[in-house]
C-alpha cells in the first residue's frame, strides 16, 4: 500500500479539477463535502459541452446524423458501466436519475410481488432513499419492515440478522457503506444468508462507489445502485443493475415513450430490457458524462484511490482526536474515508458555519440518516468526506479551524 501511496501524485490529479483553484470567503477552498458530491473533472465539463456544442440530439429512432450520433455515445456509456460493474449483460444496466430513482423502481416493481405478512429486511446503517421506499412498499402490500441493528462501533450486528432471516423473508437491502459513518457492511456475508432463504438483496452502492469497484456478479447481487455524481460525474444521472431475471419480472415503473413496444387504444406492449425502464427522454448528456467519469476513475486506478484516501482517513481520525472534547462517531476498523465527529456541548451546525468563513466545505446534520442519529442521541454530526483529490495540508487547515471554531464558542 506504500508503493500505491508514494506513486501517487495527488498535486497532478488536482490540476484535473478546475474548481479546486478558487477561494471561498478569501480562502483556498478545501472541499470535505465528497460523500455528498464529488468535484468534476475537465475531461468530464469538455464532454458535456462537447455534447451540447456538437451532436445534442434526441436518441433511439432518429435517422438524422446527430441522433445517430447521440444514441451511439449514450450506449456507449452503458456499456461502460456494464464493463465497470461487471455485469453479464449491457441490458441489465438501467440508466436513471440516481440512486434514489433505482431504488424506488425496485421497490415499485415488488408491489405485486409481496402479500400481507411477507418481510423485508432493512439495516439501522440507512440513507432515507433506502428506508422510506421500503416504508411505502410495506403500507401497500402489507408486509413487515424489519431492521438489522448497529452497535456503537456503528457496525451492524450481524448475529441478530441471522435471527431476522426466515422463511417468508423476501427482500434485503442494505447499503455498501454509511454515508454517515464511513462503515464498510460485509455485503458478501449478507447475499449469501438472504439467498439461502430464497430473499432478493439489494445494494445501495452510492457511497462505495466512488472508493472501490463491486463486481456484481462476483458479489452475486440481485440488485445494486449508484450515481454518477459520486463518481465525478454529472448530477441527476446514476445506474440501475438488476439480474436479468429479476428485471423480466418487474413491471415498469414508467409509462410513457421509448420504454413501449406496440401501443394501441386496447392495450399495449412492453419494450425489452433496458428500455422497459427508461421511459421519456434520458438526461443523454449525462448518461454520456458517466461513462466518461468511469474512464477518469479507472486511469487514476481504484486501488490507488483505496490506498491514497485510506492513508487521508487515519491522518485526519489521528489529528482531529488531538482536540479536546472531540467523538468521532463510527470507529468500525472497515471503514473508508469519511469522519463524522462532534466537539462536546457545541451544536455541529456552529461548527460548520465558522469553518465555512475559513474556505472549509463539510457537512452538518444528520445526513440523511436520522436513525443513525436518534440511536447516538445526537442532534447531527460534522461530516468531513475526503477523496482522492484531497491533501493531508487540507486536513491539517480542517484542524485548526475546528480549533479555533472551538475556541469561539466555548
Amino acid at each position: 500500500m506504500q508503493k500505491e501511496i508514494a506513486m501517487f501524485d495527488v498535486q497532478k490529479v488536482r490540476e484535473d479539477f478546475p474548481i479546486l483553484k478558487r477561494t471561498v470567503n478569501g480562502k483556498p477552498l478545501v472541499y470535505f463535502d465528497n460523500a455528498a458530491t464529488s468535484q468534476t473533472p475537465q475531461v468530464v465539463i469538455d464532454a458535456i459541452v462537447d455534447y451540447y456544442s456538437s451532436y445534442n440530439a434526441n436518441i433511439h429512432r432518429g435517422v438524422h446524423t446527430l441522433s445517430q450520433e447521440a444514441t451511439d455515445a449514450y450506449e456507449i456509456a452503458r456499456k461502460k458501466v456494464q464493463q465497470h460493474f461487471n455485469a453479464k449483460h449491457s441490458y441489465e444496466i438501467i440508466l436513471t436519475s440516481g440512486t434514489t430513482h433505482s431504488i424506488n423502481i425496485i421497490a415499485t416493481g415488488f408491489t405485486n410481488l409481496l402479500t400481507k405478512g411477507d418481510e423485508i429486511i432493512v439495516s439501522a446503517l440507512e440513507h432515507h432513499s433506502n428506508i422510506v421506499p421500503w416504508q411505502m412498499l410495506c403500507e401497500r402490500t402489507g408486509a413487515i419492515l424489519k431492521v438489522i441493528p448497529m452497535n456503537e462501533e456503528g457496525e451492524l450486528v450481524m448475529s441478530v440478522y441471522d435471527e431476522l432471516l426466515t422463511e417468508r423473508t423476501k427482500l434485503v437491502f442494505t447499503n455498501h457503506i454509511s454515508n454517515a459513518l464511513g462503515t464498510i457492511n460485509p455485503i458478501e456475508e449478507i447475499i449469501e444468508k438472504a439467498h439461502k432463504v430464497g430473499a432478493a438483496v439489494l445494494i445501495d452502492g452510492a457511497q462505495s462507489c466512488p472508493h472501490i469497484k463491486p463486481d456484481v456478479q462476483e458479489l452475486d447481487v440481485d440488485f445494486y445502485v449508484a450515481s454518477a455524481h459520486k463518481l465525478c460525474g454529472p448530477t441527476g444521472v446514476g445506474m440501475l443493475y438488476g439480474k436479468e431475471e429479476w428485471l423480466e419480472k418487474l413491471p415498469p415503473y414508467q409509462g410513457g415513450g421509448e420504454m413501449i413496444d406496440q401501443v394501441t387504444f386496447e392495450k399495449t406492449t412492453y419494450a425489452g430490457l433496458p428500455h422497459k425502464f427508461e421511459a421519456g427522454t434520458p438526461n443523454i448528456c449525462g448518461g454520456i458524462a458517466f461513462g466518461v467519469a468511469l474512464d477518469y476513475m479507472n486511469s487514476i486506478g481504484f486501488d490507488n484511490i483505496a490506498a491514497y484516501e485510506n492513508d487521508l482517513l487515519e491522518y485526519g481520525t489521528q489529528k482531529l482526536l488531538e482536540v479536546e472534547g472531540l467523538k468521532i462517531y463510527g470507529t468500525s476498523k472497515n471503514k473508508t474515508s469519511v469522519i463524522s465527529f462532534n466537539i462536546e456541548n457545541i451544536h455541529p451546525y456552529d461548527i460548520g458555519t465558522i469553518v465555512d468563513k475559513l474556505g472549509i466545505a463539510v457537512r452538518t446534520g444528520h445526513h440523511c440518516a436520522q436513525p443513525i442519529m436518534d440511536f447516538y442521541k445526537i442532534p447531527g454530526t460534522v461530516r468531513a468526506s475526503f477523496s482522492f483529490y484531497n491533501t493531508k495540508e487540507e486536513i491539517d487547515a480542517l484542524v485548526a479551524a475546528v480549533q479555533k471554531a472551538k475556541t469561539m464558542l466555548s
